[in-house]
């Protein structure tokens, strides 16, 4: 007999295979996940340039530093709920309202030469 022909290699195989089976589809759940995740981010940048053109029209900073407070408060506390790390909650927000500021910034820039011309 081979020795990896053995019973006892037959069930390491075997043990393998439904390892890496089931690291397959917790791995599709994730990418799944990802997936909803950028569609919905894709979503709510949207509603965020809806509201860049919205403050731009009317003159209104792009940034609204109360509205982050409350919003990043907000977050924390869904994070704490959720068994999330709170920080690592505040940081992704922080790095989406950075990215919607810059997006306000430019519409507000836009808007602005437009009356210019």
């Amino acid at each position: 007999m081979a020795p990896n022909d053995s019973p006892a290699a037959d069930l390491e195989t075997s043990a393998d295979a439904a390892v890496y089976a089931q690291l397959h589809s917790i791995r599709q759940s994730i990418d799944n996940i990802d997936a909803a995740v950028v569609h919905m981010l894709a979503e709510r940048f949207k509603f965020t340039q809806q509201v860049g053109t919205l403050k731009a029209t009317h003159g209104l900073p792009p940034a609204d530093p109360e509205r982050e407070r409350e919003q990043i408060q907000r977050l924390r506390a869904l994070a704490e709920e959720s068994h999330l790390d709170p920080a690592f909650a505040e940081k992704f927000l922080n790095f989406i309202v950075a990215e919607v500021i810059h997006h306000h910034e430019r519409i507000a820039g836009s808007a602005a030469e437009d009356r210019a011309s």
